[in-house]
This record gives C-alpha cells, sequence and structure tokens, in this order.
C-alpha cells in the first residue's frame, strides 16, 4: 500500500515519458487515483514573441491556429495514453501556459499528495535536476519525485 493517494504525473509526450509513468505506476498502490498533466508552451515562447510585436492580423491568426492544434494533440495523446493506464479523461489536463507554473496549479486543484515528473539534468542547474523540475520543486508544498530520464537506446 502506497503513502501517496493521489498522484499526478506530469510527461512531455516524448518517448522518455513512459519511464516516467512506469515509475509512478510502480509507486502507486491498489485504490490510488492518478491524474496526468502534459502543459503545451504557449506558441509565442515556442517563437519568439513573434505574436506580441504587432504583425499582420493573418500571421497572429495562423499562430493561434497552432497553438489550438498543438493543444488538440496533446489533449489526444493523453486520451490514448490515459486509455491504456485506465486514467479518466476528468483526471488529464493539457494546459496551455509555462510548465512548472500550471503542473503546480493543478497539482493544487487536485489535492495531489506527490508529483512525479521527468528529468534529463543536461545543463547548468539543470545538472542536478532539469528546469521545470526544480521549478516545479521550489514552488509547492507537496512532495515531488523527480525520476531520472534516459533516451532510449539504438
Amino acid at each position: 500500500m502506497s503513502v501517496y493517494k493521489n498522484i499526478l504525473v506530469a510527461i512531455d509526450l516524448s518517448d522518455e515519458s513512459q519511464q516516467v509513468v512506469d515509475k509512478a505506476m510502480a509507486i502507486a498502490g491498489v485504490g490510488d487515483h492518478l491524474a496526468l498533466v502534459h502543459v503545451v508552451r504557449p506558441i509565442e515562447h515556442v517563437y519568439g514573441g513573434f505574436g506580441a510585436v504587432g504583425l499582420a492580423g493573418d500571421f497572429s491568426e495562423q499562430m493561434a491556429t497552432l497553438e489550438q492544434q498543438a493543444s488538440a494533440h496533446a489533449e489526444q495523446k493523453l486520451k490514448d495514453l490515459g486509455a491504456v493506464l485506465g486514467v479518466p479523461e476528468s483526471r488529464q489536463f493539457a494546459p496551455i501556459g509555462h510548465a512548472a507554473t500550471e503542473i503546480q496549479r493543478v497539482a493544487g486543484e487536485l489535492d495531489a499528495d506527490l508529483i512525479v515528473i521527468g528529468t534529463h539534468g543536461r545543463h547548468g542547474l539543470g545538472l542536478l535536476l532539469g528546469s521545470t523540475a526544480n521549478g516545479v520543486l521550489h514552488g509547492v508544498k507537496r512532495d515531488v519525485l523527480a525520476v531520472r530520464v534516459h533516451a532510449p537506446e539504438g
């Protein structure tokens, strides 16, 4: 039986996400509730803020469409993963925003007692933890498990 009853699994939908999910499943006890979250980066963060500089309306509309497509893609990937894991759609989240902030917000709304998140830890302070995992850890009043993920061999 796990000491955690309400576990939020933060994933980036990469191939390495399965390692994070596997760790969460390994510590989840029977009857524990898992939730999944993937944060979609706002399009202006992906493309350097072009939408904020007053470019032509068509360009802004195209950027908004790209953001909607990214969000729909994330929601479908979560739905597919949730079906395999038995996580209901009501516990699958794909907000748009800053990853650490949105993960913290969803964890608070769910009253999660554990956040499981992957980390590559490849650069700077990230050598120890990773920027998103570090941001989550330093702004939340619940346990955080940072799972060291490795690129698949091959």
